[in-house]
């Protein structure tokens, strides 16, 4: 089938007439107009802006289309299979049983929740065939640089407007991603919500949370089911500070979230805060029975050799600590040192590392 896409952009087109918002105005009016669908000249998928779409009532010859849980689905008399996955609808329900098996094309409403790109790809609708096209684009990104970044972790496209598509034509290869990324940023920076959108099109990934549960601290409680609401519902999610084993032994993506608080677990089971080598000379050796410094550095050793050598896919988010203030303990300043050794090491270890300020994403070169 041939599938022309005379418009990408949300009901409102992108810009939006009138709209302020930088993104907006970063475009030309009539950028991209609104998502427009056109199958073989024969089938529209365009529905009115705010209006569902409804299957007509007849189709020519050799069309099948119908309302499924995920989208709109389309099929051919070539066998050629098109989903229209729109805003707002369920993962996870069943669909027709001609539609159970991997589309050809899937257009697709990415900044909603991006999270359904994984769920289709888990539940075997989306394979590395399918082109995965982006629609219904507009001022929920900053900018067509930042769509095109997120896109290339996501395994999508997006096209001009005018485009036609043709289901015969499989996907390109999807690169291999890089194996190790470290995703650093102050608090409140955006790092773990970056590390999470670059998996969140995946479909199996272990979310390692290395911090407490909350207990019945009220602040943090809220932080961690803010940060459970963002992730998809089917990921795993593993609570442990045993991170050189998991490393070891894993083989599916990992999002590991994160070092601060693994650290200042590993300084509380060696019993770290109060050692009195925060006294020792700088340069000295410590003693032939060690400390409980040596202790941590110990397992930070053992976390970045199995950093080097795992074969998982793995982003890991950090805190960065050199650009706060000097901490007003010697716990504090240590802690900070033994965390920016940290920092920097597995840096060194990995393929991507990348620094978030503001929500802005800086890349780290080599």
């Amino acid at each position: 089938m041939k599938v022309l896409l005379s418009g990408t952009a949300g009901p409102y087109g992108w810009p939006e007439p009138a709209c302020g918002c930088a993104s907006c105005g970063r475009l030309s009016p009539g950028h991209r107009l609104p998502t427009a669908v056109v199958i073989d000249d024969v089938i529209r998928l365009s529905p009115p802006a705010g209006l569902p779409l409804s299957p007509p009532a007849t189709l020519p010859k050799g069309y099948r289309m119908t309302v499924t849980p995920d989208g709109y689905a389309v099929s051919g008399p070539d066998h050629g299979r098109v989903l229209h996955a729109t805003a707002g609808e369920d993962c996870g329900a069943p669909s027709p049983s001609w539609a159970e098996e991997a589309y050809d094309l899937v257009l697709i409403d990415l900044l909603d929740r991006p999270q359904r790109l994984g769920d289709l790809r888990r539940r075997g609708l989306v394979a590395a065939h399918t082109q995965v096209v982006a629609v219904h684009l507009d001022h929920r990104l900053s900018s067509e640089a930042e769509l095109e970044r997120r896109l290339a972790f996501w395994g999508a496209q997006a096209v001009r407007d005018g485009t036609t598509l043709d289901t015969r034509v499989p996907a390109p290869a999807r690169p291999a991603p890089p194996r190790r990324t470290l995703v650093i940023g102050g608090a409140r920076s955006g790092k773990s919500a970056e590390a999470e959108m670059r998996l969140i099109a995946e479909p199996d990934v272990t979310y390692v949370a290395t911090g407490p549960a909350g207990g019945r601290d009220p602040e943090w409680l809220a932080r961690v089911r803010a940060h459970q609401r963002r992730r998809p519902p089917y990921w795993t999610t593993i609570e442990t500070t045993e991170l050189a084993a998991l490393l070891r032994s894993a083989t599916g993506p990992l999002l590991v979230d994160g070092l601060g608080t693994w650290l200042a677990a590993v300084f509380d089971g060696c019993g770290a805060w109060g050692d009195p080598a925060y006294d020792r000379p700088r340069g000295r050796k410590p003693g032939r029975f060690g400390t409980a410094l040596d202790a941590v550095a110990a397992r930070c050793d053992e976390l970045v050799a199995a950093w080097r050598q795992t074969r998982a896919q793995v982003i890991a988010v950090s805190d960065e600590v050199g650009l706060s203030v000097v901490p007003a303990t010697a716990s504090g300043r240590v802690f900070r040192d033994a965390l920016g050794r940290l920092n920097e090491r597995l840096a060194a270890e990995s393929e991507k590392a990348a620094l978030v300020v503001a929500g802005r994403v800086i890349p780290l070169q080599d």
